[in-house]
């Protein structure tokens, strides 16, 4: 795009890189050796994007502290992950955080659950009813799984949906999969989570679909028809994120999902853009 970096005085002329790149190049801005490659989740004949990380251990320290930032100390909790899709290919980045959180737990109730969703369900009641802390982390065709099999009351747990239906089910509005799962888990409120391959931070979500950043993480919504203007707050458009973690890769990402922003840290996610593939990043679509 010819841009002067020397001429750059605001954010907002920071060229943004389109996210389809990384199924296309690598994109990394040394020449240190690779740790991990990071691959996307994709059915079969789609185009997976890769994400080269120099440096794992600044994603670790992002999914550390971003955890840290919107729950407090992972210690305090029992995490319970079900994400059979993830945990059955090679090079996933959720995987790999939430292994790790999992470890961080320090608690040998902790772990993952494939199919067994029997023994998940004795585990969910067992651990709410001895009132720990626990979080489960799923996705969100297999959340519905399990509340076909278990209808539940918890007090005492957290339900995140990292999204993706992987095919499994069709696709749900937000406010209508929140129901369910809220009606199915017995909660007041389902938490979620925003990332993806091409991204080393996290947004998360508290209840009512509305994403908060952590604070090296910040988003900007780009006019559809015009991708170097962006909008004000309440305005719909195409989801841009800086990402201060992706110190190895860029920082400067334009994704191909719609949303909002509802205050200068806090944003919606709408749907996607069409003709877009449908990934595992957090998404309902409208």
């Amino acid at each position: 795009m010819n841009v002067n970096v020397q001429k750059i005085k605001s954010v907002q002329q920071i060229p943004f890189l389109p996210i389809q790149f990384f199924k296309s190049h690598a994109v990394v801005s040394n020449s240190n050796p690779i740790q991990e490659t990071f691959i996307s989740s994709g059915s079969t004949g789609v185009i997976t994007s890769k994400h080269l990380v120099t440096d794992v251990s600044l994603y670790e320290q992002s999914y550390r502290k971003g955890f840290s930032q919107f729950y407090g100390n992972i210690e305090d909790y029992v995490v319970l992950a079900l994400l059979p899709s993830y945990l059955e290919r090679e090079g996933s980045s959720l995987i790999y955080m939430v292994k790790d959180l999992i470890l961080q737990s320090n608690n040998s109730e902790s772990g993952f659950y494939l199919h067994n969703l029997e023994a998940l369900i004795e585990k969910l009641k067992a651990l709410d009813s001895s009132s720990k802390n626990v979080i489960l982390i799923g996705v969100t065709y297999a959340l519905l799984d399990l509340i076909e099999k278990q209808n539940f009351q918890l007090k005492n747990t957290i339900i995140m949906e990292t999204g993706g239906m992987k095919g499994k089910r069709k696709e749900m509005i937000r406010e209508e999969l929140h129901e369910q799962l809220c009606a199915g888990f017995g909660v007041s409120a389902i938490h979620s989570e925003y990332g993806m391959t091409e991204l080393l931070s996290q947004a998360y979500s508290l209840g009512e679909g509305v994403f908060e950043c952590p604070s090296w993480m910040q988003i900007l919504i780009r006019d559809t028809e015009d991708a170097l203007t962006y909008l004000e707050n309440g305005k719909s458009g195409g989801i841009n994120v800086i990402d201060l973690a992706n110190f190895n890769s860029c920082s400067f990402i334009a994704t191909q999902d719609l949303g909002r922003k509802k205050s200068n840290t806090s944003f919606e996610v709408l749907g996607r853009f069409d003709n877009s593939d449908i990934r595992g990043c957090n998404l309902m679509v409208l």
